[in-house]
């Protein structure tokens, strides 16, 4: 989800530690083997133990015993050949491709134990890189045997829950050390797996054996296990997609699995349009792994050759409120292109003990972004009025954005590692990572922008063609640079890209919303939500009022947001207070909105809010006059826009 040359990698090194903050990434080196493509130089090289590109010798052998649903615990023997006696460091990986950051699950990691010829070896951590463990092998020893606990979390306050009496999702960097100093790629494994009688287990990894509860997969390399999780249990059915696709379901009941022929159909045209829009595969098999689930914890991960989702149990049992869920798979499919096959130089690394740079996540999911909605509502897994008002509430939100006047979208890409999804005291300042959503918006801009251009001859679907199409069949990855996307663009239409691309990721001050208005819509403000957002706030229970008091309330009055300058911020209140009465009356989401509606214009009755911030009660009087206010999106013209256009399946 890749090789050193030293000679090369002191001057890399040197070369990444100089350059700006901003700068793109520096270009790499890539071979080519039948099928596959490798980079070969990573934009950074550790100076201590170095990653090479040389085979590790012998094959690790990885047992996994997942019966244990009860305490939620993986016990796992792992056996490791040796080349011979002296120090061996083996690390559990900490930089996770996907996941764009150091989250490796090493303080799950308990009971380890590792020997030899039936006799323990003592080891020591590295206390300046905890992931690893430090052995010395014994003269005569030819491989050498790992034990140890995964201690899953038992609540969600520990982590994300990964087993339930009904299902399981093992991710293999969790449950395998690997020898540090080699390519994860030069490291070959053969992974097992024991589950619960009756389960059925499913992972895009190849040579598959069965006996009993355990599964066997063939031989494959450490970094293809990585990126090959599985999930498990005992309410299971798979769909046929076509297009080398499969739809494997897994469920907290059996209930939950009773999709209808037209949910499967909107499916099977999503893997149909995915590939046309890109006219090419970088798989040979592909599997959405899907939980429908209350109990295991949510997850939307992307991997190669297959998924990691979680929905709520209802998504085929209450298909009408699922709608703003599915844009899901879409966006992981397109990954399977997007940041999988085409990657950003800097982002790719050799090993999973190198650090990740990130600064081209617009690209790889701020266009998946873009094209998830598209791929949904060409296939008909989204609405398009879902979509229309998921453009509203983004663009209205960026065009609104304070942090936008201090923090430029490409910092943003630093949020994975900055600050790992934690809450925000007020995330409309701090910003989060917007590379997503304002990626997503510049990418219908530059749609717009050829459309406009070329008379509607040429669209961003040329770039997606010939930028993640090529090479037919390949499922290795390509790695690619700033410079690189700017010439790509160029070839589908001549344009100065580098001033577009640089303005609105390294500046502060361009309009989000351009390419709405260029697709022949506006944004618009009235006193409803739109469909978007009014199914957003059934499924969270949660009253949105970002665009009048400033903030978010949920069910029991309680602020989960407020908005830095808004209304509710100029009184003193925070997240985390709770709204207690209204008006003096006790907390409706009702009440509310109809005080708000009451105290608009220049006569309105004035708004008074008890709060409770901990202990301590205080009434406050936002100064907001203007009403309820909810973006939407209206056509500005008559006949079909180009907006509508782009949301057109592929013939």
């Amino acid at each position: 989800m890749n090789i050193v040359r030293f000679a090369a990698g002191t001057a890399l090194a040197a070369l990444s530690a100089i350059l700006p903050a901003l700068a793109p990434a520096t270009a790499q080196v890539q071979t080519e083997v039948p099928g596959l493509s490798l980079p070969t130089e990573p934009a950074y090289v550790h100076e201590r133990m170095p990653a090479r590109d040389v085979p590790y010798p012998g094959t690790i052998r990885l047992k996994v015993d997942a019966t244990d649903t009860a305490r939620r615990i993986f016990k796992v023997e792992e056996v490791i050949p040796v080349a011979g006696p002296g120090p061996l460091v083996l690390r559990l990986p900490e930089w996770l491709p996907g996941k764009h950051a150091a989250r490796g699950a090493i303080n799950h990691v308990a009971g380890i134990r590792f020997s030899a010829n039936g006799e323990t070896l003592p080891w020591k951590r590295d206390p300046l890189d905890v992931y690893s463990f430090q052995v010395d092998v014994p003269a005569g020893v030819e491989e050498i045997t790992a034990r140890f606990d995964h201690l899953t979390p038992t609540e969600p306050d520990q982590g994300r829950i990964v087993v339930t009496p009904a299902m399981l999702n093992l991710q293999w960097e969790a449950v395998a050390l690997y020898p540090a100093g080699h390519y994860v790629r030069q490291i070959r494994i053969q992974p097992s797996v024991t589950l619960p009688e009756g389960w059925t287990g499913v992972a895009a990894l190849d040579g598959e054996q069965k006996r009993g509860s355990t599964i066997t997969y063939g031989v494959t390399d450490f970094e293809t296990l990585v990126d090959s999780p599985m999930f498990a249990g005992a309410h299971y059915r798979e769909w046929d997609l076509g297009q080398n696709i499969d739809l494997n379901v897994f469920a907290d009941e059996e209930g939950d699995l009773a999709a209808t022929d037209e949910q499967i159909e909107a499916h099977r045209k999503l893997a149909e349009q995915a590939v046309k829009l890109y006219g090419a595969r970088h798989y040979d098999r592909y599997e959405f792994l899907v939980a429908l689930t209350d109990e295991m914890g949510g997850i939307g991960l992307e991997h190669h050759r297959s998924s990691e989702n979680a929905f709520p149990r209802y998504l085929f049992t209450d298909w009408e409120k699922s709608r703003p869920n599915r844009g899901l798979l879409p966006h992981e499919l397109n990954h399977s292109w997007n940041g999988k096959f085409r990657r950003g130089a800097d982002l790719w690394t050799p090993d999973y003990r190198t650090p990740m740079q990130d600064s081209l996540l617009w690209v790889y999911e701020g266009q998946t972004s873009f094209w998830d909605n598209v791929l949904g509502v060409r296939s008909g897994l989204l609405p398009k009025d879902i979509v229309l008002g998921d453009l509203a509430e983004t663009a209205a939100y960026y065009d609104s954005l304070p942090g936008r006047a201090w923090r430029p979208l490409v910092d943003t890409t630093n949020d994975p590692i900055i600050n790992a999804r934690r809450p925000q005291a007020f995330r409309t300042w701090q910003r989060s990572e917007d590379y997503y959503s304002e990626g997503a918006l510049i990418w219908l801009e530059a749609d717009m922008l050829i459309r406009t251009e070329t008379g509607g001859r040429k669209s961003l679907a040329d770039f997606a063609r010939a930028f993640f199409g090529m090479r037919d069949g390949d499922w290795g990855t390509v790695t690619y640079t700033f410079e690189d996307v700017v010439s790509a663009l160029n070839a589908v239409h001549p344009y100065d890209w580098q001033e577009f691309l640089d303005s609105r990721v390294n500046g502060l001050t361009t309009n989000p919303s351009r390419g709405i208005t260029m697709g022949g819509y506006e944004l618009v403000w009235k006193d409803e939500p739109n469909v978007f957002a009014k199914a957003n706030m059934v499924r969270r229970s949660n009253l949105d009022l970002s665009y009048s008091l400033g903030g978010t309330v949920d069910e029991n009055g309680e602020l989960t947001a407020v908005v830095w300058d808004g209304p509710l911020f100029a009184e003193g209140v925070v997240s985390g207070s709770r709204i207690v009465a209204v008006n003096g009356s006790a907390y409706e989401d009702d009440a509310l909105k109809q005080a708000i509606t009451a105290a608009s214009g220049e006569n309105g009755t004035p708004l008074e809010l008890l709060i409770q911030d901990g202990d301590r009660y205080r009434t406050v009087t936002p100064n907001w006059t203007g009403g309820l206010r909810y973006p939407h999106l209206e056509r500005a013209g008559s006949g079909q826009a180009p907006l509508d256009r782009l949301l057109e399946p592929l013939k």
